[in-house]
């Protein structure tokens, strides 16, 4: 009865191995793969109908995997032109021209965005010249993005330091003082503070 049991396990061995039977001592039916022992005789296989993983050789179709984005634009180099860092610019309307530039030059659908102290100061757009007026007597830092369709950062600087100086009327009067011609024609030169010209005092006798 034992010897029956073993029959499946033995049908599913490789085609190549050889399986041999012979009755024991005790009368028990014996599967053996050594040939020599006692009156063993070869246990005729059948073909074996297992099928390969890949019959065809063709390439297995993987389903609902996606297809990998391509990696986005890099630029090789972003950065200020000017101010130089750790620039310091002198205006008393705190006025400041901000040039940028990048490598390569800015792709199709991206934009330049300037921000000063993390704050953006216009909307994006492809102009490498940024105007900017009225900006604090102190010390800022300056960086600039490039901004894609979706409005995604695809490059930013680290931040630059400058420092805006703003020179009051009074200092200005004070490294070049107002001539008389002058009053009305320079903004620290007002005509309220002109004086009063000084009468020739030979006119007093006519």
């Amino acid at each position: 009865m034992r010897a029956w049991l073993l029959l499946p396990c033995l049908i599913a061995l490789p085609v190549a191995a050889e399986v041999f039977t012979y009755t024991d001592a005790q009368g028990n039916r014996v599967f053996t793969d050594q040939p020599g022992t006692g009156n063993a005789k070869r246990v005729p296989m059948a073909p074996s109908n297992r099928m390969s993983a890949n019959p065809t050789g063709a390439v297995p179709v993987i389903i609902g995997k996606k297809t990998a984005t391509p990696p986005p634009f890099h630029y090789d180099m972003l950065r200020v032109l000017i101010p130089e860092p750790d620039a310091t610019v002198r205006s008393s309307a705190g006025e400041l021209i901000v040039s940028v530039t990048s490598e390569p030059g800015l792709q199709r659908g991206h934009r330049y965005r300037l921000l000063v102290d993390g704050q953006p100061t216009s909307e994006p757009g492809r102009s490498p010249v940024f105007a900017l007026n009225n900006l604090d007597r102190g010390s800022h830092n300056l960086s600039v993005e490039i901004i894609d369709e979706q409005g995604r950062t695809v490059e930013r600087t680290a931040n630059q330091p400058f420092h805006m100086l703003r020179i009051s009327l009074a200092q200005k009067r004070q490294v070049k003082p107002c001539l008389l011609t002058d009053y009305g024609q320079r903004p620290e030169c007002p005509l309220k503070d002109k004086p009063e010209e000084e009468k020739n005092p030979f006119l007093r006798f006519f």
